[in-house]
Formats: structure tokens, sequence, C-alpha cells
């Protein structure tokens, strides 16, 4: 189920979808794909050595009961270091999680940050695909992170624990933590109450 097409076109949202930090700029096209503009220097992030925590970053979000799997493929206008299109969910502020296709370094890469009270950032493969698909999928309190070149094949980025409610938030974020600003899109937001059963495969 394409979770997007619940919203209507333009700068309209289903009502089971919400924002925290809403940008000036997004909105929904014709065939249903969001493009959000992440503001200068916007971010998610809570740095480990302290003294530095930033939730600023555009993340729209629906609330999702039980085990699922979500999926999407993203494009990112990368310019500065860490621009970024993102999935992620979110426990509450200091438990949260999420696989960015980001531009560390200027080398677009696949990234993961798994937050409980500070973030553990890590980076995993480059990526040549200006288009990536990103998938994640909870069962319980085990989470996992998947990207896909073509939609089909997956790679596993990252699994892990983390407690949480039956009821969580979900949804996609858009990232310019170094920049003046980054140009996001999202082509659809896939859902199924079914989470990934092999973790290597993805599927």
């Amino acid at each position: 189920m394409n979770l997007f097409e619940k919203c209507r076109q333009g700068q309209q949202l289903a009502p089971d979808f919400h924002w925290n930090n809403e940008p000036e700029s997004w909105g929904f096209d014709d065939d249903g794909k969001l493009t959000i503009i992440a503001p200068p220097l916007a971010d998610i992030f809570c740095d480990p050595k302290g003294g530095s925590s930033r939730n600023s970053a555009p993340y729209l979000y629906t609330m999702l009961n039980g085990d699922f799997t979500v999926s999407t493929r993203v494009e990112a206008d990368m310019i500065e270091d860490f621009d970024s299109a993102c999935i992620m969910f979110l426990v509450d502020e200091e438990n949260w999680a999420k696989l960015c296709f980001e531009f560390p370094n200027k080398i677009p890469t696949m990234v993961s940050v798994v937050t409980r009270g500070t973030s553990d950032d890590c980076n995993s493969e480059k990526v040549s695909e200006k288009k990536p698909y990103l998938r994640a999928s909870r069962f319980g309190n085990c989470f996992a992170f998947f990207y896909s070149l073509d939609g089909k094949s997956w790679t596993l980025v990252r699994y892990f624990r983390m407690e949480a409610p039956a009821e969580i938030k979900v949804g996609v974020a858009a990232q310019s933590p170094m920049g003046n600003g980054c140009r996001t899109s999202f082509d659809y937001f896939e859902y199924s109450h079914v989470p990934v059963t092999n973790l290597r495969s993805g599927e």
C-alpha cells in the first residue's frame, strides 16, 4: 500500500500524516511523488561527545502500529557534505533511527544512525545509483535497514534492537546539516504490516 496515495496534490496532507519541522517548500506532484526542500543546516543528530543536539530537519511521518515494512525511492541534490534524503522512525526525542542516502566527504553513501540518548553514526556502502531504494522493517523490538539499486535485490545496512511501544512515528526526512539547503524527493511510501523475514535478502 502506497501511503502517499492518501495525500493530495500540492501542499495538503491526509489527516494521518504530520510534520515535525514543516519546511517552507514541499509538495506532491500529480504522480504522488513528494518533494521536500530541507532548509539550511537542517539536521537530526545527537553528538556522542555531548554538547550538541539538533532536531531541525523536516520529518513527515505517520503512526504505525506493530510490525511493518516500509520502502521508498529517494533522490537528493547533493551539494554540501551530509546533504541527504532519509527514511526514519521515531519512538521519542531520545530514541530514534534513520537510514540516509547521504553525501559525506562529497561521496554518495548509505548512512545509518541509531540514537539512544546519543547517536551512533555509521557510514556503510558507497552508492553509484542516483535514485536508490530504502527500506525499514520492524519485528517486535528489532529493526532493520536495507537499500537497493533496483528495488528488487536488497542489501542489509543495519540490524539492531530498540525498546519501543506498539505504535511509533515512521516517515521520511530531508537534511542539509552543513549546507544552504537540499532538494530531496520520495517517489512513494510503500507500507506492509508484514515484516522482513530474511535479513540477508531483505524480503
